[in-house]
Protein backbone atom coordinates (compact mmCIF):
# COMPACT_ATOMS: atom_id res chain seq x y z
CA UNK A 1 0.00 0.00 0.00
CA UNK A 2 1.20 3.50 -1.09
CA UNK A 3 0.74 5.30 2.57
CA UNK A 4 2.86 2.51 4.28
CA UNK A 5 5.87 2.29 2.01
CA UNK A 6 5.46 6.61 1.89
CA UNK A 7 5.53 6.22 5.87
CA UNK A 8 8.84 3.79 5.27
CA UNK A 9 10.32 6.39 3.91
CA UNK A 10 9.25 9.72 4.70
CA UNK A 11 8.75 9.38 8.29
CA UNK A 12 10.60 9.75 11.42
CA UNK A 13 9.82 7.51 14.44
CA UNK A 14 8.38 9.18 17.45
CA UNK A 15 10.69 7.88 19.55
CA UNK A 16 14.49 6.63 19.46
CA UNK A 17 18.12 8.32 19.80
CA UNK A 18 18.56 11.99 19.47
CA UNK A 19 18.52 13.12 16.17
CA UNK A 20 21.04 14.91 13.66
CA UNK A 21 19.59 17.51 11.17
CA UNK A 22 22.15 17.76 8.84
CA UNK A 23 22.36 13.98 8.11
CA UNK A 24 18.78 14.76 7.29
CA UNK A 25 19.05 18.10 5.57
CA UNK A 26 22.18 19.11 5.11
CA UNK A 27 23.00 22.37 6.31
CA UNK A 28 19.50 23.98 5.82
CA UNK A 29 17.62 25.49 8.89
CA UNK A 30 14.49 23.09 10.28
CA UNK A 31 11.48 24.39 11.81
CA UNK A 32 9.59 22.23 13.73
CA UNK A 33 5.28 21.98 12.71
CA UNK A 34 3.32 21.04 15.21
CA UNK A 35 -0.08 19.82 14.86
CA UNK A 36 -0.52 21.11 10.92
CA UNK A 37 -3.84 19.50 10.40
CA UNK A 38 -4.66 18.82 7.13
CA UNK A 39 -1.40 19.28 5.96
CA UNK A 40 -1.79 22.72 3.48
CA UNK A 41 0.34 24.64 5.21
CA UNK A 42 3.34 22.68 5.50
CA UNK A 43 2.43 21.48 1.45
CA UNK A 44 2.62 25.44 0.27
CA UNK A 45 5.55 26.30 2.79
CA UNK A 46 7.80 23.24 1.58
CA UNK A 47 6.83 24.44 -2.13
CA UNK A 48 7.50 28.10 -1.14
CA UNK A 49 10.43 27.55 1.02
CA UNK A 50 12.95 24.78 -0.60
CA UNK A 51 15.85 26.30 1.60
CA UNK A 52 13.89 25.42 4.52
CA UNK A 53 13.75 21.96 6.08
CA UNK A 54 10.17 21.31 7.89
CA UNK A 55 9.41 18.30 10.30
CA UNK A 56 5.76 18.24 11.11
CA UNK A 57 4.12 16.29 13.92
CA UNK A 58 0.55 15.24 13.73
CA UNK A 59 -1.64 12.67 14.36
CA UNK A 60 -4.61 13.24 12.08
CA UNK A 61 -4.08 10.51 9.64
CA UNK A 62 -5.37 12.60 6.46
CA UNK A 63 -3.23 15.02 7.18
CA UNK A 64 -0.33 13.24 7.21
CA UNK A 65 -1.17 11.56 3.83
CA UNK A 66 -1.79 14.25 2.44
CA UNK A 67 1.68 15.67 3.54
CA UNK A 68 3.47 12.31 2.27
CA UNK A 69 1.47 12.77 -0.89
CA UNK A 70 3.04 15.78 -1.97
CA UNK A 71 6.32 15.18 -0.58
CA UNK A 72 6.51 12.13 -2.91
CA UNK A 73 5.22 13.74 -6.06
CA UNK A 74 7.72 16.51 -5.40
CA UNK A 75 10.71 14.60 -5.07
CA UNK A 76 11.40 16.92 -1.66
CA UNK A 77 13.75 15.73 0.31
CA UNK A 78 13.51 18.74 2.68
CA UNK A 79 10.47 17.62 4.12
CA UNK A 80 10.05 14.84 7.17
CA UNK A 81 6.36 14.08 8.86
CA UNK A 82 6.04 12.33 12.71
CA UNK A 83 3.01 10.35 13.04
CA UNK A 84 2.71 11.06 16.56
CA UNK A 85 2.40 13.53 19.83
CA UNK A 86 5.15 16.29 19.83
CA UNK A 87 6.06 15.61 23.38
CA UNK A 88 7.03 12.34 22.89
CA UNK A 89 9.26 13.14 20.27
CA UNK A 90 10.72 16.10 21.65
CA UNK A 91 13.56 14.02 23.35
CA UNK A 92 14.62 13.55 19.79
CA UNK A 93 15.32 17.18 18.97
CA UNK A 94 18.38 18.44 19.85
CA UNK A 95 18.76 21.63 22.06
CA UNK A 96 19.81 24.87 20.27
CA UNK A 97 18.96 22.89 17.12
CA UNK A 98 16.02 24.28 15.12
CA UNK A 99 14.90 27.83 13.92
CA UNK A 100 11.62 27.73 14.38
CA UNK A 101 8.66 26.24 15.88
CA UNK A 102 5.13 26.67 14.07
CA UNK A 103 1.79 25.92 15.88
CA UNK A 104 -1.03 27.26 14.24
CA UNK A 105 -4.69 26.64 15.14
CA UNK A 106 -4.03 24.58 18.15
CA UNK A 107 -7.08 22.51 19.79
CA UNK A 108 -8.30 25.79 21.75
CA UNK A 109 -9.53 22.83 24.44
CA UNK A 110 -12.40 25.71 25.13
CA UNK A 111 -14.19 24.12 28.35
CA UNK A 112 -12.30 25.42 31.85
CA UNK A 113 -11.99 21.31 32.59
CA UNK A 114 -10.08 21.42 29.46
CA UNK A 115 -7.93 24.25 29.84
CA UNK A 116 -4.55 21.81 31.20
CA UNK A 117 -4.58 20.11 28.17
CA UNK A 118 -3.65 22.97 25.78
CA UNK A 119 -0.52 22.88 24.45
CA UNK A 120 1.13 25.96 24.68
CA UNK A 121 1.68 25.58 28.65
CA UNK A 122 4.60 26.46 30.47
CA UNK A 123 6.17 23.07 30.61
CA UNK A 124 5.75 22.47 27.09
CA UNK A 125 7.08 26.10 25.92
CA UNK A 126 10.35 25.73 27.91
CA UNK A 127 10.72 22.19 26.20
CA UNK A 128 10.36 23.99 22.93
CA UNK A 129 12.43 26.85 23.61
CA UNK A 130 15.59 24.76 25.01
CA UNK A 131 15.23 23.43 21.21
CA UNK A 132 15.42 26.89 19.94
CA UNK A 133 18.27 28.54 18.59
CA UNK A 134 18.79 32.16 19.89
CA UNK A 135 17.62 34.26 17.14
CA UNK A 136 15.40 31.07 16.12
CA UNK A 137 11.03 31.87 16.34
CA UNK A 138 7.80 30.55 17.63
CA UNK A 139 5.16 31.48 15.56
CA UNK A 140 1.46 30.77 17.14
CA UNK A 141 -1.13 31.51 15.18
CA UNK A 142 -4.98 31.55 17.00
CA UNK A 143 -8.47 32.18 16.45
CA UNK A 144 -9.53 31.85 20.06
CA UNK A 145 -9.28 35.27 21.67
CA UNK A 146 -8.42 33.68 25.64
CA UNK A 147 -6.03 31.44 23.83
CA UNK A 148 -4.21 34.41 22.32
CA UNK A 149 -3.95 36.38 25.79
CA UNK A 150 -2.60 32.34 27.15
CA UNK A 151 0.07 32.45 24.80
CA UNK A 152 1.30 35.67 25.57
CA UNK A 153 1.60 35.35 28.96
CA UNK A 154 3.08 31.97 28.95
CA UNK A 155 5.65 33.58 26.61
CA UNK A 156 6.03 36.44 28.52
CA UNK A 157 6.61 34.22 31.51
CA UNK A 158 9.44 32.83 29.77
CA UNK A 159 12.33 35.13 30.06
CA UNK A 160 14.02 33.79 26.59
CA UNK A 161 11.33 34.95 24.30
CA UNK A 162 10.76 38.17 23.10
CA UNK A 163 7.99 39.42 21.15
CA UNK A 164 4.40 39.38 21.33
CA UNK A 165 1.20 39.61 18.33
CA UNK A 166 2.36 40.39 15.05
CA UNK A 167 0.66 41.10 11.72
CA UNK A 168 -0.45 38.19 9.61
CA UNK A 169 3.05 37.03 7.10
CA UNK A 170 2.01 37.44 4.06
CA UNK A 171 3.50 34.18 3.55
CA UNK A 172 1.67 32.08 6.36
CA UNK A 173 -0.93 29.92 4.09
CA UNK A 174 -4.77 30.18 5.23
CA UNK A 175 -5.88 26.57 5.94
CA UNK A 176 -9.07 24.90 6.08
CA UNK A 177 -9.42 25.55 9.93
CA UNK A 178 -8.85 29.32 9.23
CA UNK A 179 -11.35 29.64 6.68
CA UNK A 180 -13.74 28.11 9.17
CA UNK A 181 -13.27 30.26 11.68
CA UNK A 182 -13.34 33.40 9.48
CA UNK A 183 -16.92 32.20 8.09
CA UNK A 184 -17.93 32.14 12.04
CA UNK A 185 -16.59 35.50 12.63
CA UNK A 186 -13.77 34.68 14.39
CA UNK A 187 -10.85 36.70 14.51
CA UNK A 188 -7.07 34.84 14.09
CA UNK A 189 -4.36 36.41 15.70
CA UNK A 190 -0.81 35.66 15.28
CA UNK A 191 2.32 35.82 18.09
CA UNK A 192 5.45 35.98 17.26
CA UNK A 193 8.62 35.64 19.72
CA UNK A 194 12.19 35.18 19.37
CA UNK A 195 14.35 33.33 21.09
CA UNK A 196 16.77 36.06 22.70
CA UNK A 197 19.22 34.24 25.24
Amino acid sequence: MAYERQVGEWTLPVAGEPLTWSDLFGDLPVVLDIGFGGGEGVVALAAQRPAEAIVGVEVHTPGIAHVLDAVEANGWQHVRVVDGDVLEFLPRVPPDSLAGVRMWFPDPWPKNKQRHRRLFRPDVVAALVDRVQVGGTVHVATDIEDYARQVAEVAAADGRLRGGVAERPEWRPITRYERRGLAAGRTPHDLIFERVQ
